[in-house]
């Protein structure tokens, strides 16, 4: 499968009368994009703003980020199951807004949604600082379930994100990438004596508003199974969730994962990237030994030779996360893991719920304990009522002086655990 994604650098982002991209310039209209947001009822009043790099701004409760795109060659198109129909893609051409995204927000769903800080310390641990932000704060009809508002923001964001998408349809890419997989005889064929590598990523699936979405299905009515990695950039895979926002993936990641960009770096000159497989991270113990024993088998049925294992949040998840490690290893085939750690505010915890021998080649994004204290911002997107009550805050989180104290937990993306952030080690 080959995939073209062509790179329309977005530089600056202005409400205008039209909506257009010109000269590196994202114009919007702001009551375009509001009809659209306000298409779904449960939706009762919609604001618009712009978050720039370097400004004293900070976006919270942030729900998800999303990168626009438009599928301009190929089957399917953007967020198929979601909002295009049902089909497979990752094939084709793409066009991709670089530089910029879709930032929902609104009053808090559950205790665990992020902050985005523009500027600032808490600006140099999430990736999203770093873009320009069409932030959209959505207001809910009042007595709506949590999980009704959930779905009606996630999926305004979506529609925002791809009329956005339709604007560089006719336009030319400042750059062009391409991906390209081949089947299993003529990958085997084409690099007899390159390593035979996969990438097992593990989905959120815990319910409850902790939720990912796989061609529109809910990743927890799913088993194990495989999927074309070029799929993912034309977004197969979505979130859902209301999980601490310095471990989810929002929808961004998902699009841009770096594995998947690591992995295809490599493909054809030291390895041969097989394929992406996808598993669930259930909370009744028979389906975790159900979804890791499948991908334990797949594992050996595609002859690998290695796999890289990314998690998706802390806790139950490092359940999984060992068991796929252990069974996997058991086949025969070489793993790698990313994780984070909660090894407690000194971090002298133990930093997962599980441990095995065979984790022996762990990749971490950092310790989520870690405490940072945020500076008064001249503004706030949304509202800070939450910064108490989200994971990562307590009652004494925000100060009198206008500062806040929180773990890094509560920074959208700061630990993530497919390696898209900014932590090292020395």
């Amino acid at each position: 499968m080959k995939l073209e994604v062509g790179h329309i650098f977005i530089n600056d982002i202005q409400f205008a009368s039209e909506s257009k991209i010109e000269n590196g310039v994202l114009y919007v209209d702001e009551e375009a994009v509001k009809a659209i947001v306000l298409e779904d009822e449960k939706i009762k009043g919609v604001k618009f703003d712009i978050a720039k790099p370097g400004e004293s701004v900070r976006i919270t409760p942030v729900k998800d980020v999303i990168e626009p795109r438009v599928k301009v060659e190929g089957r399917g198109g953007v967020f198929p199951g979601v909002i295009a129909k049902v089909d497979t893609v990752g094939s084709g051409k793409t066009y991709a807004l670089k530089g910029m995204a879709v930032v929902t927000a609104g009053k808090i769903v559950g205790f665990q949604e992020g902050i985005i800080d523009m500027s600032g310390p808490g600006a140099e641990y999430t990736p999203f600082s770093k873009l320009n932000n069409l932030v959209v704060v959505c207001e809910p009809v009042d007595g709506i379930k949590q999980h009704e508002y959930e779905k009606a923001v996630r999926l305004a964001g979506f529609r925002v994100a791809v009329y956005l998408g339709e604007l560089a349809r006719e336009l030319t890419p400042d750059e062009t990438k391409t991906y390209e997989t081949y089947g299993i005889m003529e990958g085997k064929e084409k690099f007899p004596n390159l390593p035979r590598v996969a990438y097992v990523q593990m989905l959120q699936s815990q319910g409850l508003l902790h939720d990912t979405y796989v061609y529109g299905v809910d990743a927890k009515r799913t088993l194990s199974t495989i999927m074309n990695p070029t799929e993912v950039m034309d977004g197969a895979i979505v979130s859902g969730n209301c999980v601490s926002a310095c471990d989810k993936n929002p929808t961004y990641v998902h699009e841009n994962n770096p594995v998947v960009h690591d992995l295809f770096e490599e493909h054809g000159k030291t390895i041969n990237f097989v394929c992406q497989i996808l598993t669930n991270e259930n909370v009744y113990l028979a389906d975790k030994m159900r979804s890791s024993d499948w991908t334990a088998k797949m594992c050996r049925l595609l002859d690998l030779d290695a796999v890289i294992v990314s998690q998706e949040g802390f806790g139950n998840p490092d359940t999984d996360l060992i068991m796929n490690c252990k069974k996997i290893e058991a086949e025969g085939v070489k793993t790698v893991i990313i994780t984070d750690e909660y090894a407690g505010r000194d971090g002298k915890s133990q930093s997962l719920a599980d441990a095995d021998p065979a984790a022996d080649a762990v990749v971490t994004g950092g310790n989520a304990n870690q405490v940072i204290v945020l500076p008064k911002m001249d503004k706030v997107i949304g509202t800070e009522e939450f910064v108490t009550i989200i994971a990562g805050g307590n009652e004494h989180s925000h100060r009198e002086d206008g500062t806040i104290e929180v773990e890094i937990q509560a920074i959208t993306g700061a630990t993530n655990e497919t390696g898209f952030g900014y932590l090292s080690a020395r």
